[in-house]
């Protein structure tokens, strides 16, 4: 990478410096931003300070949160030396990578496949895993036939699920990608809906046409859809099918009963992947009706091919304060759910799981909006 650490002998007291050499300085300048605010950003969220010294960064604080700072600047200027840009997305990706399992116990081996960037190639963009459950999530979409991707809004689930559909897709693995969602109002009653049933539907599908848009460009995005080879349709529009060659994804699956969710499940054909997305915790179902996705979860959970992934309020990666929201929702009892943030289903482990880095759960079941 061309990077060189010099590290001079402790200042009295706690507090340490260390030196970052960066060979190239237009390169330092973008690792920096505009007006140093990348490193500010940093400062801020590790609470360490950095100056410039020419082409070398100064870093002054506590020897374990230098060692922290020294391995985001270490993945940023890695990034920019392979052509990627730098955004505050990006800058926050690294911080929580390098939170949440800095000093986590293994192998060499398994400490840099953590470490290790975990990227979904489509048409329009490179989309890159921001926490450790997302890693761990993605790698579960690519090894398992089905998976469930279980946990708070803003985490990714869905978003991530789509860009491995439409990386499978246009490599070949896949023939059509399926989207679907039970057309059910999110606590409000909106009555008879204008136009033909494509207009009427439409409106509950708005967020998975918003996800294949950031993909695909916009011509042929049009284009699959009018072939077909991309479907959005509600859930009950599966029943009688057999979905074969497919990369199928149920979003918002904590709205569909029991039996719907069973009828989905068993349409699952030869070549084909299924994804399940949802959150426990905002069930619009009628009160008093069970929901599909916790029952699909207790009767599936130990069933080793099936992959289950659990996101916490850690995994959120909307603006900063949708985490503290549902963090307060979910201390206050609403939904009375809290997960623990863990894998389940990456292939690794005796009962198929792995846990998040974020995980404290046992019997563990991980870019962007969920």
């Amino acid at each position: 990478m061309g990077l060189n650490e010099f590290s001079p002998p402790p200042r009295a007291g706690d507090q340490d410096e260390t030196l970052l050499e960066f060979p190239d300085n237009r390169l330092l300048i973008d690792l920096c931003g505009e007006y140093d605010r990348n490193l500010a950003q940093i400062e801020h969220a590790l609470d360490v300070q950095i100056m410039r010294r020419g082409n070398r960064l100064a870093l002054h604080g506590e020897t374990g949160a230098i060692e922290a700072v020294a391995h985001v600047l270490r993945n940023l200027y890695s990034r920019l030396e392979g052509g990627h840009a730098i955004e505050a997305g990006d800058i926050d990706a690294e911080i929580r990578m390098c939170a949440d399992a800095p000093d986590a116990p293994g192998s060499a081996p398994d400490r840099a496949r953590s470490s290790e960037p975990v990227e979904i190639a489509t048409r329009k963009k490179t989309v890159t895993a921001r926490t450790a459950t997302q890693k761990a999530y993605i790698r579960t979409l690519f090894a398992r036939e089905l998976v469930f991707g279980i946990g708070p809004a803003g985490t990714g689930k869905t978003y991530l699920a789509v860009a491995v559909g439409v990386n499978l897709f246009i490599n070949g693995h896949v023939d059509r990608i399926i989207l679907s969602r039970p057309a059910v109002e999110a606590g409000e009653r909106l009555g008879f809906l204008p136009g033909d049933m494509k207009e009427k539907v439409d409106p509950y599908m708005q967020p998975l046409y918003d996800a294949l848009n950031d993909f695909l460009p916009g011509k042929q995005l049009a284009r699959l859809i009018e072939e077909k080879r991309i479907e959005i349709a509600p859930l009950a529009f599966m029943r009688g099918r057999t979905l074969s060659n497919a990369f199928v994804v149920l979003d918002e699956a904590q709205n569909a009963s029991p039996m719907q969710m069973k009828m989905f499940l068993t349409r699952l054909g030869e070549g084909s992947r299924m994804v399940v997305t949802g959150d426990r915790t905002q069930v619009d179902l009628p009160r008093g009706a069970a929901s599909g996705l916790a029952d699909a979860e207790r009767r599936l959970g130990q069933i080793r091919q099936i992959g289950f992934t659990h996101f916490s309020a850690r995994d959120v990666v909307r603006h900063a304060l949708v985490a503290r929201i549902i963090d307060a929702y979910d201390t206050g009892g609403a939904g009375g759910a809290r997960n623990a943030g863990s894998t389940l289903g990456d292939g690794d482990s005796g009962n198929g799981s792995t846990g998040g880095a974020n995980s404290g759960s046992t019997g563990r079941a991980t870019g962007p909006d969920g």
